[in-house]
């Protein structure tokens, strides 16, 4: 069904900082701070990163990770040693050596830190529920809003009107949680709320015309011989400000 778009809400439309995957921002932030380790450290910090996983974790291919990584950086530190060794055997080649060790660790392991990363940080999907609760509490606070903006209708018409509660047509800054006003939104507002097809909403737009605006949603549902199951919709979405 097509519910009314209410203004956005920027503690959950705001663009995530770094890439998510569904995760939270706090968890999302850590995970890829450890994914990007290896490069900044130029391959030195990741077996130890990969230890840490595997600590975590406990699964074989972090284990083997970081064994192959281990081993990486031992040779690592002999080939430097052995090219600040003028007199040790295979010293013309260490150069060579240490360079693709270093990229073996830094690059290699960095891509492989970010392919595994979300395996590591919420291998069960848990943490990536997160965005479900962001949208069930977006839901809860544009049912507030309804009702605040209902009793503000209530107790001061003119107020609301001046606000333009229930007008998402028109320029205004009150957050009403999505209401429309029944008695004054256009056809194409009216055909946002839940079940109201264009048809529908031209055929409420003549009745109201007829009518001179509805007190509820029973009142509109019977004038304008609307389907039963859409009272319920109307009533939750739909102003009726006289």
């Amino acid at each position: 069904m097509n519910h009314p778009a209410a203004p956005a809400d920027p503690p959950y439309d705001a663009a995530p900082r770094v890439p998510s995957d569904g995760m939270s921002p706090g968890r999302a932030a850590l995970s890829v701070t450890w994914a990007g380790l290896p490069m900044l450290t130029l391959g030195l910090a990741t077996p130890f990163c990969f230890a840490v996983a595997t600590l975590w974790r406990r699964k074989i291919h972090l284990l083997l990770a970081t064994i192959a990584y281990t081993a990486v950086l031992a040779l690592q530190l002999a080939a430097r040693r052995d090219m600040n060794d003028p007199t040790a055997p295979g010293h013309d080649s260490a150069a060579t050596l240490f360079g693709t060790c270093v990229f073996i660790q830094a690059v290699g392991g960095c891509f492989h830190a970010f392919l595994v990363r979300r395996r590591v940080f919420d291998p069960h999907g848990v943490d990536g529920t997160a965005g479900n609760e962001a949208a069930i509490e977006s839901v809860r606070r544009s049912r507030v809003l309804r009702l605040r903006a209902r009793e503000l209708a209530g107790n001061d018409a003119a107020l609301a009107r001046e606000l333009r509660i229930g007008r998402p047509d028109l320029p205004r800054r009150y957050n009403d949680g999505g209401l429309v006003d029944i008695n004054r939104a256009p056809a194409p507002v009216l055909a946002t709320l839940p079940g109201v097809t264009p048809e529908l909403a031209a055929r409420i737009e003549q009745v109201r015309a007829k009518a001179g605006g509805f007190v509820s949603a029973e009142e509109l549902s019977a004038l304008a011989g609307l389907p039963p199951e859409l009272t319920s919709e109307l009533a939750e979405y739909g102003l009726f400000l006289r």
